[in-house]
């Protein structure tokens, strides 16, 4: 089978790659996106701030114009209504995503094919084996992770395992999303809890862990169920759907592909901000940059790298959680205590200015990133 344009991974990069093609119609290369799931559910949510720049904020379900973080020295209670943050359910990015590419003439979703063998270039076309046959295509957007999460692959890996549940009283504050609440152990990880209250009696709860290795879901079942029994104080509830992820911070290596009519895209591949791990919208900014050069025949775009201040910055961040790891909650309190909400959006949401750099880096104590800037590597 011969297409323009091969997409390896039906994921939110590959889909969302897709659906900005989708969306210019005719002029849109024909492409085949390959994906091994037979079908989708709603197994993730993905969370941003509202800034401006925000896409797709007309699939948003929840946002919330205040959040708090805390740590056992301490709570921010941040009042955002300018830049609220905002939860995107992945079941209806799927939905609709997958409904655009059906009423598209040019391209086509394949569910339930796996890619068997390495792409390999033959002349001007890729060769890519699957269970459906073989391709041939004159781009590959390949948006696989490279490799399984390890132990080494990043600087740290934000594990989760979360649920959403339904209570038959009203026990939460749904104006209110409680984006970090830190524990005061201290065992090497970092470690904290999550809660995006959807309605008085809905929420979605999780637990969340920076460490060097990624960590499974059943590692996580007894602190979440812990968490929610603390929270529902003895209420009935219904668990609606659970999810998991791990996500890297600040990958170590992500190669480029030699030649340029190969790509790489994604979570593993520089789509995930490097002391965060938000991945969303810059992944929509890179399918949206990467569709426009498709559409003028010059092929796909790898990820734009990260301007240098924000690269030393995160790397400088992360090195210190790595290295320091008790500090952890204090210093993302003093990030929301004392810098202007509307700065950290934009430095959290990649638009940064020369002042938020400056803001962030006074809110900081100096003494910690001081001491990880002159120790050797």
């Amino acid at each position: 089978m011969e297409t323009e344009l091969l997409i390896l991974g039906g994921g939110c990069a590959g889909l969302s790659l897709a659906r900005r093609l989708a969306a210019h119609g005719e002029a849109a290369p024909r492409t085949t996106v390959i994906e091994s799931r037979c079908d989708y559910a709603d197994d993730r949510t993905w969370c941003f701030w509202l800034h401006p720049s925000a896409q797709l904020t007309h699939l948003v379900r929840r946002r919330w114009s205040s959040v708090s973080v805390a740590s056992p020295n301490g709570r921010a209670l941040v009042a955002c209504a300018d830049f609220p943050y905002a939860m995107l359910p992945a079941g209806e990015f799927y939905q609709e995503s997958i409904a655009m590419l059906g009423r598209s003439e040019r391209l086509r979703l394949e569910l339930g094919v796996s890619v068997l063998s390495a792409p390999r270039k033959v002349g001007e076309y890729w060769e890519v084996e699957t269970s459906g046959g073989a391709y041939r295509a004159k781009w590959v957007v390949d948006t696989r992770p490279l490799a399984v999460p390890a132990r080494g692959g990043a600087v740290l890996w934000q594990s989760f395992l979360g649920q959403e549940v339904e209570c038959a009283a009203p026990v939460f504050d749904s104006d209110i999303a409680e984006i970090m609440h830190f524990t005061s152990r201290c065992d090497g990880r970092i470690l904290f809890y999550y809660l995006l209250p959807i309605s008085p009696t809905r929420a979605l709860l999780e637990v969340t862990v920076f460490a060097p290795e990624p960590t499974g879901p059943e590692a996580f079942r007894s602190e979440l169920t812990g968490f929610i029994d603390r929270r529902l104080r003895g209420h009935q509830y219904w668990i609606r759907r659970t999810e998991h992820g791990m996500l890297p911070m600040g990958m170590l290596d992500h190669p480029s592909a030699a030649d340029g009519s190969y790509v790489r895209a994604g979570l593993m591949a520089g789509g995930a901000r490097a002391s965060s791990g938000y991945a969303f919208q810059r992944i929509q900014r890179w399918a949206e940059e990467c569709a426009h050069a498709l559409v003028a025949g010059r092929g796909p775009t790898p990820h734009r790298a990260d301007p240098w201040a924000l690269r030393k910055m995160d790397a400088l961040f992360l090195q210190v959680l790595s290295r320091r790891p008790e500090l952890a909650a204090d210093l993302f309190l003093a990030l929301f205590q004392r810098v202007a909400h509307p700065r950290l959006v934009r430095f959290m949401s990649d638009r940064a200015t020369l002042a938020d750099y400056a803001a962030i880096i006074f809110a900081l104590p100096a003494r910690p990133f001081l001491k990880e800037l002159f120790s050797p590597a």
